[in-house]
């Protein structure tokens, strides 16, 4: 079975949570430690990441010259393009990534232009941040929150039910920007610190 073919298999039926920059998709992924592939289309280019249990593990570039694996296609998956991300069965990506896995995940990580945090360093201070949105102390579902740090996006999610939404990053200091069904948008500033795990943004 060829790339492509594993590909259709993965995206079939998938589950699609939803379509985010480059920078978010790295976050997101790590943040749920996703099996998943992310998509992004360009003209008549295609953009493949594969990522396993968070990590981007493989890529795939395929235009009308044919396709590049691997390394070689990271160099075309950059930052200003949306991907959408479909998660998938774990083996299957596992063998899609064998015939495009990725060597160099730094290259990955400096085409998003994010900060985008390592898994499982806590000693160097990264934890998981919880938001909560509410109105009148009510839960706010279905907002969009963003976290910023110096004007670059680590994170973006919508709340759940309960009006939650979790961030895998580094201890510190951030911006918070929380857009509701209105469309208008709230700036939040928080420090995340293990005295802070959780934060709630009155709206």
């Amino acid at each position: 079975m060829d790339q492509q073919e594993l590909l259709e298999n993965i995206l079939k039926g998938s589950k699609y949570p939803g379509t985010f920059s480059l920078a978010e998709t790295l976050t997101f992924a790590a943040t749920r430690r996703l099996n998943a592939i992310a998509v992004a289309k360009e003209g008549d280019g295609k953009y493949y990441l594969a990522f396993l249990n968070g990590e981007p593990e493989g890529a795939l570039y395929v235009d009308a010259e044919g396709a590049l694996f691997g390394d070689k296609a990271v160099v075309h998956i950059r930052a200003g393009r949306q991907y959408s991300i479909c998660e998938g069965n774990p083996e299957i990506i596992d063998a899609f990534v064998m015939g495009c896995r990725i060597f160099e995940k730094e290259h990955i990580r400096m085409n998003s232009t994010c900060f985008v945090p390592e898994i499982g360093k806590k000693s160097q201070g990264i934890g998981v941040v919880t938001l909560s949105a509410r109105r009148e102390k009510n839960p706010q579902n279905g907002v969009r929150v963003s976290l910023r740090k110096e004007g670059k996006i680590v994170g973006s999610d919508v709340t759940t039910g309960a009006g939650e939404v979790s961030f895998r990053v580094m201890y510190g200091d951030y911006t918070c920007l929380v857009q509701d069904r209105s469309q208008m948008l709230t700036h939040f500033q928080i420090t995340f610190d293990e005295s802070h795990p959780s934060h709630i943004l009155d709206l």
